[in-house]
């Protein structure tokens, strides 16, 4: 008798600019240090949008998107330790390292030379299972649901990474007000600090939102803060910002870059730099970053706000995300796309 082989779900991109479309494929088997997760939720990250319209280099194509996984360990490969069968874990954007070049070495994987990325070189979690490697993925906190813990693997984490790079900054700008910013508001504030939120201009529900989450401030991108900034972190990918940031922040502050794209940085005069103002980038995140933020946001009590939907639903959910229509994090739920495909 033939092996009969299990099936799984994804919603798969062919290339730039297509539409995702559902594809049944065989189920993988886990490797040496590989997990196999069933997917209990995923977020929607912008930089699925990215990977949606091409504007993120090296991408695996065709390729299932999805890198804010929360996930049910189901089989485990050799050389695994950590994690058992039935573990919920999280699966991050840094999919894996070459573990032998300089940055690895020094602990700075998220600048790796060899790195996978989980949604864009490896497949993600727009689907019903994925196999990730589990030196790279998280226990997550019990008190956070499934869809409450997915966006904390992406937005979570790369606003904690840039959150870390204001140092000690009191006041601190947010340049765009989306799933990310909503959680470091919280933290933030958690910490102490006094966060200002720079929305589009006239948005005035996710200023209005921005100060429901304890922001001292909140006005549209436009405008200028009430008081000097230590430090400004720039969620939205938008290169004009990163000159009005400067202006906001004092002599010794620093602008930082989240988003893993960003358009064209406009030319500015160099008064707007001098001082010893500093321009900074994320890359990615490290095992500590993950670490340390999942205690931290387990300790802090936030909560993030998520909507969900279902996974046949991803095409309209991002583009909602596109056009600044979805004011909550959003999280695409598996177990509706094979119920519904299994009633089609």
């Amino acid at each position: 008798m033939p092996e009969i082989r299990r099936k799984y779900h994804a919603m798969q991109l062919d290339g730039p600019g297509q539409l995702l479309h559902l594809v049944e494929r065989d189920m993988p088997v886990p490797g040496p240090g590989e997990m196999l997760v069933k997917i209990l939720a995923c977020g929607v990250c912008r930089t699925d949008l990215h990977i949606l319209d091409g504007e993120i280099p090296d991408v695996s194509y065709p390729i299932v998107p999805g890198h804010e996984i929360i996930g049910r360990v189901v089989e485990i490969g050799d050389a695994v330790s950590g994690f058992a069968i039935g573990d919920r874990i999280g699966v991050p954007w840094l999919g894996s390292s070459c573990g032998h070049c300089s940055y690895c070495l020094a602990d700075h994987e998220n600048l790796c030379d060899q790195p996978q990325f989980t949604g864009c070189t490896r497949d993600g979690g727009y689907a019903s299972h994925v196999l990730a490697s589990a030196q790279y993925c998280f226990a997550i906190p019990q008190r956070f649901s499934h869809v409450e813990a997915a966006p904390l693997m992406c937005a979570g984490l790369i606003g904690w990474r840039a959150l870390r790079m204001a140092g000690r900054a009191k006041t601190i700008g947010f340049y765009g007000f989306g799933a990310a910013a909503h959680i470091l508001a919280q933290i933030a504030v958690w910490q102490g600090r006094s966060i200002y939120a720079f929305t589009k201009p006239g948005d005035l529900s996710g200023q209005r939102f921005a100060r429901e989450l304890g922001c001292i401030w909140a006005d549209g991108s436009d405008e200028c803060p009430p008081a000097e900034l230590d430090a400004a972190i720039i969620f939205a990918p938008v290169g004009a910002l990163v000159p009005a940031a400067l202006r906001a922040v004092r002599k010794g502050g620093r602008v930082i870059c989240a988003g893993i794209h960003m358009s064209d940085i406009p030319a500015f005069p160099y008064a707007d730099l001098w001082g010893e103002r500093a321009i900074m980038s994320v890359a990615n995140l490290t095992r500590v970053d993950g670490t340390e933020f999942l205690a931290a946001v387990d300790r802090s009590g936030i909560v993030p706000t998520v909507e969900s939907f279902p996974l046949a639903e991803a095409n309209d959910v991002l583009e909602k995300l596109r056009y600044g229509l979805l004011k909550d994090a959003a999280v695409l739920l598996p177990e509706y796309q094979v119920t519904r495909s299994k009633s089609n």
